[in-house]
């Protein structure tokens, strides 16, 4: 015997969909200032103004603020929107270059004080990359954007000096290598004067109190967006950081600013 199909089972299952996609929230078109989703690759072409600090057996050597010639670090920025107004803000970037620089300190020992010159070799390296969910307020062409997330870094400090205390010479070889999350605060200011341009600015800081390492990170940028193509365009921007990192136990400082135009190519999908 041939069974025949239910004549109403297949309505009833067209109805219940169509009232379970109808529950399902519906995405409303976000600010033209905000793309649901973007990737962005580029270089941060700075200027850097260093400076390192350490305490060795032969005194403190610090170097003072020392000009370098400008470094160029690749950069990585991803946005995403989880909802309408809400959503998340990777950003990383590698600080790394080589210092050769004489160095000179005066400790206070009693009624006297000791000279101590040296002449050192610093190779630095420090990885930043900060995660932030965003509330994006204002749903015209210009929004505030609040952040709140992590940060994570690792520093590297490769020293390798020879010093000179009195008659007595000796050579310096240590390496500070930490790493560390820290609480980040992000704002942010989009406005689009069309949807394919748009200007833009942040600012974000990074604190870390306790633990071997404590320091700020302090993060600032202003920059325009253009997409000559609908999904493809190009961000410039002008940006400051200030890093400023100190560990007790040796009372170490590393402290570097960088500012300089950026360039990235953004993909928004």
């Amino acid at each position: 015997m041939l069974l025949t199909p239910f004549p109403g089972r297949g309505a009833k299952v067209a109805t219940l969909a169509a009232l379970s996609l109808a529950a399902l929230p519906v995405l409303a078109d976000p600010s033209p200032a905000l793309d649901r989703a973007s990737l962005s690759i580029g270089a941060f072409h700075a200027d850097p103004t260093f400076n390192a600090a350490v305490d060795t057996r032969f005194g403190r050597l610090d170097s003072g603020d020392v000009n370098r010639s400008s470094v160029t670090m690749p950069r990585v920025k991803a946005d995403v929107l989880l909802f309408d107004s809400q959503g998340l803000s990777l950003d990383y970037y590698q600080y790394k270059r080589g210092y050769s620089d004489s160095l000179v300190s005066n400790t206070n020992v009693g009624s006297g004080t000791v000279t101590t010159t040296g002449s050192a070799n610093l190779d630095v390296k420090l990885d930043f990359a900060r995660l932030a969910y965003k509330w994006w307020l204002g749903s015209g062409n210009t929004v505030l954007g609040l952040g709140a997330g992590a940060a994570y870094y690792r520093a590297n400090l490769d020293l390798r000096a020879t010093a000179a205390v009195g008659g007595t010479t000796g050579a310096i070889n240590e390496i500070y290598s930490d790493d560390a999350v820290a609480p980040l605060l992000e704002v942010g200011l989009r406005h689009a004067i069309t949807p394919d341009l748009r200007l833009f600015a942040d600012a974000s800081g990074v604190k870390k109190t306790g633990g071997s390492v404590r320091g700020e990170i302090y993060n600032a940028a202003v920059g325009v967006e253009w997409f000559p193509l609908k999904n493809v365009g190009v961000v410039l921007d002008y940006g400051l950081t200030d890093i400023d990192l100190h560990r007790d136990s040796s009372n170490a400082r590393f402290r570097v600013k960088l500012k300089g135009p950026s360039a990235f190519l953004k993909v928004r999908f």
